[in-house]
């Protein structure tokens, strides 16, 4: 079996592209998963395929069929709140954190996106329909003492801003509610005692735990947040969009330029392979079938956009195992260097260069504890 890691975007209902992608690689079966590492719709997604795989494997069944039941029923019931009447089908947009223009005759909703009201004052029941369908369908402790696959749910603390994680015994439906909490539009979720917003504001996935926990080199991301735009934008409605992009693919830009510093210090030399690992990206994205969408599609229950969403990751799924399967273990098919490091990068000397042992000395501890090798 060729073992990835899977890293998974939040993107509001974009992450139905993201089911369709998982059911893809879960039904051609020649991918075997060691980590999961999600953010919002992606710590959905992650939990979803985790708690399927894990029912059906302790009841018999194959894991993988048990995967694809699970994160289809997820979906279709999000499709089905979407059909539902206007009270519901706001609520419904509240699910991915969407805007609707008014919730009550007062319009609270409105003023709490306005600045003049908080959520606590204009949602002060904190009514949150991801709750109720967690708590329905997903099998938390299943997950919990399942040992195949490693879960990573990501959210954002709020005193500090800091990125944390949550797996094994602190996975719950509590921290995937924290991973999709949009400040504006729910209060933050308490974990013993400290509050969390959404992960995509520190981190959108969180792509060290794969590294550090887990023993394959081999890191897949399905990303649903475009990187970049054919042209800029110039309506409120366009400008707000791409702020929305660049906001939640910050973190990755930054985590892909240490996984390309650590690569070429390993590759050089500079860093012992016993302490480091390289990793070998690759990526599904959505190309056209997302780029032609708002960001503000996110927040759309709409059943026949999901059921796109679906089916045009299924065909990105296929379509990248049919071009690339045969590069895993092997080599990258993502070129960092072009797609993600920008002008401020600062060329590493070559290893024969007089100061690069004591340039890299200093970074050495930091860097042999994000990389490091797993040990079996």
């Amino acid at each position: 079996m060729t073992m990835v890691n899977l890293a998974l975007q939040g993107g509001g209902s974009h992450g139905a592209f993201t089911w369709g992608v998982l059911d893809a690689l879960l039904e051609d079966g020649r991918l075997g998963f060691e980590g999961l590492s999600g953010t919002s719709a992606g710590a959905v997604n992650a939990v979803a395929l985790a708690s399927g795989w894990a029912r059906a494997q302790a009841a018999g069944r194959d894991p993988r069929e048990g995967a694809r039941e699970k994160l289809a029923g997820i979906w279709y019931r999000v499709g089905a709140l979407g059909s539902l009447g206007t009270l519901q089908q706001q609520f419904t947009r509240m699910l991915w954190g969407g805007l609707p223009p008014e919730l009550s005759p007062a319009h609270l909703i409105g003023k709490a996106l306005g600045g003049a009201l908080s959520p606590y004052q204009s949602n002060p029941l904190d009514i949150n329909p991801l709750r109720t369908m967690l708590e329905e369908e997903i099998d938390f402790e299943a997950l919990s003492r399942q040992r195949e696959l490693k879960v990573f749910v990501s959210a954002t603390h709020v005193n500090t801003g800091k990125a944390v994680v949550f797996t094994g015994p602190r996975l719950d439906a509590r921290a995937v509610l924290a991973s999709a909490c949009l400040p504006m539009l729910f209060q933050a979720v308490e974990i013993d005692g400290e509050a969390y917003w959404d992960g995509g504001y520190s981190v959108n996935p969180a792509l060290s735990p794969l590294i550090k926990e887990c023993a394959t080199a081999d890191l897949v991301l399905v990303q649903i947040n475009p990187l970049a735009r054919g042209h800029t934008p110039r309506t409120s409605a366009d400008i707000l969009d791409r702020v929305n992009e660049l906001t939640f693919n910050a973190s990755l830009l930054t985590q892909m330029r240490a996984i390309d510093f650590v690569n070429r210090l390993v590759d050089d030399g500079a860093v012992s392979h016993a302490r480091c690992k390289s990793v070998r990206v690759h990526r599904i994205d959505g190309g056209a079938a997302l780029e032609g969408l708002p960001a503000s599609s996110k927040t759309s229950a709409d059943g026949a956009l999901i059921n796109r969403l679906f089916e045009s990751g299924r065909v990105s799924g296929q379509e990248w195992l049919a071009q690339h399967f045969e590069a895993i273990g092997r080599r990258a098919t993502v070129d960092i260097r072009r797609d993600y490091l920008d002008d401020t990068r600062m060329e590493v000397p070559h290893p024969a260069a007089p100061g690069l042992r004591s340039l890299t000395r200093g970074f050495r501890p930091w860097l042999a504890r994000l990389f490091r090798r797993k040990r079996a």
